[in-house]
């Protein structure tokens, strides 16, 4: 079985706990009903603990929890709160005895990874502490291998995340030995690897209108577009509705890859072309292909992010191989020309855009404000030898209307 859950905890011992997404709903109802039921401080007067019994505990969030006493001492106890499966030593004062909600199961479950030895045995303090800023909080892929023997044992499982089998991630660093450790090449960290390439983002057909965003402009003519279909997918193409279910696993793998870029190694290889991760402005890592080598002391790499469009010079500091499996998913922006509209021949505005003269830097601010932020949509004309379109603004008029009104641009049959 196949399912989504989130990881709670990760155990002293390497234990992975996890709540399936479909236990949500009953999870946020039995704590609403805890909270009405159990108001106030915990228990203040003396009373007997023993080990294994049912209690509430108040969190440190001021939240009750349904608990289980692991080891009683003089003045505090080791609890478990039994649907989120870490344990915290919680004074007395904190506790309260009960036999509410003791014939509801825990919520989350204890689960190992399946097949997979840690190094000396048992899982290394580092190791623990990597899962758990890993994982925590974190909405993963279950695959169940293996029922435990005892109904309170743990469960065997492989869990994928960002699309990377953990075992095979904690084999590639060296906290494990995984019996399969196939897809560890998933992680495309090998130098052997055969030239990647990004796959094209399919198109609709000429003539349909569909809705899109302009996410970077070279020119006023010259624009990169994502398809947009967040409005209503019901009302959406099969190949916008492909695109948007593309662009939010895109977006989910890339987040991962955030988390574990530290441990990618920095690009040797500067082939024009080349998949990559980069690092933008913003700190945060996006595909990207190599362009061209702007510099070579220091070494500088003009790149292209190409589920945007943007450019940027990077050091190799900020360029580390791509997983392979961030290569399934097709480019999200894609290049293309506005018909209808030339420059002006007599437009007099003296800035120029550097790499396309005929336009002016007002034609260029001009067009920038009548699509950005904007609800857009787009209709193609040709797809040979380059993609045209006629794009139009949310007021359904042509986009380039404004700068032929401003006379920075003049109409093309």
């Amino acid at each position: 079985k196949v399912f989504q859950a989130v990881v709670s905890c990760i155990g002293g011992d390497g234990t992975i706990y996890i709540i399936p997404k479909s236990f949500e709903t009953a999870l946020n109802k039995l704590m609403a009903e805890i909270q009405n039921t159990f108001r106030g401080l915990g228990l203040l007067i003396p009373y007997c603990w023993k080990k294994g019994e049912a209690c509430v505990v108040r969190g440190s969030d001021t939240v009750w929890y349904r608990g289980k006493i692991v080891e009683v001492s003089s003045s505090t106890l080791q609890v478990q709160y039994i649907d989120r499966g870490y344990i915290e030593s919680i004074p007395q004062c904190h506790l309260y005895p009960t036999t509410f909600y003791t014939g509801i199961p825990p919520f989350c479950i204890p689960c190992q990874l399946y097949r997979t030895l840690p190094i000396g045995n048992f899982w290394q303090q580092e190791a623990v502490e990597y899962l758990q800023e890993l994982l925590k909080n974190e909405e993963v892929e279950i695959h169940i291998k293996e029922l435990p023997d005892n109904p309170r044992g743990k469960l065997s499982i492989s869990l994928y995340f960002g699309g990377m089998s953990l075992s095979s991630f904690m084999a590639y660093q060296k906290y494990c030995v995984a019996e399969d450790c196939q897809d560890v090449q998933k992680l495309g960290v090998f130098e052997g690897d055969l030239s990647p390439s990004y796959l094209v983002q399919p198109l609709p057909v000429p003539g349909e209108t569909f809705p899109v965003t302009v996410t970077h402009l070279v020119s006023p003519k010259e624009v990169y577009i994502c398809l947009d279909s967040s409005e209503n997918l019901t009302k959406c193409s099969a190949t916008e509705r492909a695109a948007s279910c593309d662009s939010e696993s895109l977006n989910k793998a890339l987040k991962w890859c955030n988390k574990i870029v530290k441990t990618l190694p920095h690009l040797t290889n500067f082939k024009k072309e080349l998949p990559c991760l980069a690092e933008y402005v913003d700190g945060l890592w996006y595909r990207a292909k190599l362009l061209s080598i702007t510099q070579l002391v220091p070494v500088q790499i003009l790149v292209q992010f190409v589920d945007y469009g943007t450019y940027l010079v990077a050091p190799t500091s900020r360029l580390r191989h791509i997983p392979c499996h961030l290569l399934k998913y097709p480019v999200q922006a894609v290049r293309v020309l506005l018909a209808g509209f030339r420059p002006a021949p007599d437009d007099k505005n003296v800035e120029r855009i550097p790499y396309s003269p005929e336009w002016s830097l007002k034609a260029l601010w001009t067009m920038v404000d009548c699509v950005e932020g904007k609800r857009l949509s787009a209709s193609i004309l040709t797809v040979s030898p380059e993609v045209t379109i006629s794009l139009y603004g949310d007021d359904k008029n042509l986009v380039h209307l404004k700068l032929i009104e401003m006379g920075l641009a003049e109409l093309d049959q």
